[in-house]
């Protein structure tokens, strides 16, 4: 069996068992890399040592991210695992430095702008429900009608990153402008369709309604609709709400990922007084 009949089978593996459309581009992705640079040898005859040449030759001589290098090494071992039953045990390879960075964060005055920004009424909506919910862009466009609870003020995110569900509170004015937008824009089944009826609006097209809502605003900062669910979840926290109930409206496995958001609310900080001032 040749390279790409094996990538193909591992391909079919990956759908099989529901992981995302950019985990399975990732992966596969991964895996033909790595053995391009084996020359495209029988992966069969590949072990540890093959992967930690890859890995010294290649990753870290490139100096790829750690995230990347991560993705690599899950790949290879799902891969082995599925399909010849081997587990690899690549604990002990050479990783690079995780970086630490602290999530972007806008001001409520920015964010306000940025809302306002878009004259386009489903533009306005989708920018807002981001925000008013701290929703992941997939889960944005993944939205149906259905999902909207709103005699409950409810909002149901369904089968997210992690394969779970979780429903998140939504506000009377928030659902007054879902209304309004409903009654203009009639969607069939997505909450937010394409041109096309029953399609889902697409990646491409809500970055470029981030872009053209930032360039009216005048804001020049690199701000990406993830920057939207930081602010969410920092504002959220400087007002006084507990950690632990962040962490289940962002749908966060665990807490440690939640509390990252400590290190950017400004709230405490502000009240530190500085020994300068008693000078």
């Amino acid at each position: 069996m040749n390279i790409n009949a094996h990538l193909a089978h591992f391909k079919h593996y990956l759908i099989s068992q529901r992981y995302s459309p950019n985990t399975i581009k990732t992966y596969t992705d991964a895996l033909a890399v790595f053995f391009q640079f084996h020359n495209n040898q029988d992966p069969k005859q590949l072990g540890i040592a093959d992967i930690t040449h890859f890995n010294t030759g290649y990753i870290l001589k490139k100096n790829l991210s750690a995230s990347y290098q991560n993705q690599v090494i899950n790949a290879i071992k799902l891969f082995y695992r599925n399909r010849f039953n081997r587990v690899m045990n690549l604990d002990n390879i050479q990783r690079p430095r995780r970086e630490k960075r602290l999530p972007n964060v806008l001001s409520k005055q920015e964010i306000k702008a940025i809302l306002e920004a878009p004259t386009n009424l489903k533009h306005r909506a989708m920018l807002s429900l981001i925000y008013a919910c701290g929703l992941r862009r997939s889960e944005l466009l993944n939205l149906t009608l259905k999902d909207v609870l709103s005699e409950r003020n409810l909002l149901f995110i369904r089968q997210s990153k992690g394969k779970k569900d979780r429903v998140i509170p939504i506000s009377d004015k928030i659902i007054e402008m879902l209304r309004t937008y409903y009654k203009a824009y009639k969607p069939k089944t997505w909450l937010f369709e394409g041109q096309m009826t029953n399609t889902k609006y697409s990646e491409m097209s809500l970055a470029k309604v981030l872009k053209q809502a930032l360039q009216k605003a005048g804001n020049q900062k690199p701000v990406s609709l993830h920057w939207l669910r930081h602010s969410y979840a920092t504002h959220l926290l400087e007002s006084g709400t507990d950690l632990r109930y962040i962490q289940e409206l962002l749908g966060h496995s665990s807490s440690r990922t939640t509390e990252i958001y400590t290190h950017v609310s400004t709230k405490n900080l502000k009240q530190i007084r500085s020994p300068f001032d008693d000078l």
